[in-house]
């Protein structure tokens, strides 16, 4: 997976001197990719602390939150609501981990589109104890489910938003994979 991330940004860096950016262009960006990974990698520290305020910064008033087979969200004061549930409390008071894997960003002007991976992972309370030298002991985690993530983000004033968010559980379903597929395309746009 290393080896594919480094060749893509490889390539990136190779198209934008190919492109005959000038310099400007090409650190707008370099600068564009670390905001949307900040941006995104806020979202497991706002959900395991539930803090709304973070969903009321990045979401646009407008924003969709499509949650698969679980109920959604419509609208930046929905989607931080969902972070001052009882229950999501409950899931945080138990110890609820939401573990990101690297995001894939791809730009196109002024949209950007971001797929990764979000484990959801909570402490094992049936689980055999165990020690880890110099660690203590636990019962260790347990991964409740595994998900698909597709972002589509937007380039406003004052900064990066989330426009759409699309989180399908990968159980088999193809609609998971089609999610994930949508990240490969600059992949096999590529190649042609």
């Amino acid at each position: 997976m290393l080896i594919r991330i480094y060749s893509y940004i490889k390539n990136l860096v190779m198209a934008n001197k190919k492109e005959n950016k000038t310099l400007e262009e090409r650190l707008r960006n370099i600068e564009d990719r670390l905001e949307i990974y900040s941006l995104i990698a806020g979202h497991p520290l706002s959900a395991d602390t539930g803090a709304d305020y973070y969903a009321r910064q990045v979401y646009m008033e407008d924003s969709v939150f499509d949650r698969g087979p679980l109920p959604g969200a419509k609208g930046r004061e929905a989607i931080a609501g969902f972070l001052q549930k009882p229950e999501h409390k409950q899931a945080i008071a138990g110890g609820l981990a939401h573990f990101t894997g690297l995001p894939l960003i791809e730009l196109q002007g002024d949209q950007a589109f971001v797929t990764s991976y979000l484990q959801i992972l909570t402490p094992d309370i049936k689980g055999e104890e165990r020690e880890l030298p110099n660690h203590g002991f636990s019962k260790g985690y347990r991964i409740h489910r595994v998900l698909a993530n597709r972002w589509s983000l937007v380039r406003m004033e004052d900064g990066w938003k989330i426009k759409t968010r699309k989180l399908i559980p990968l159980e088999g379903s193809t609609d998971a994979t089609d999610v994930l597929k949508q990240g490969l395309a600059i992949f096999a746009d590529q190649h042609k």
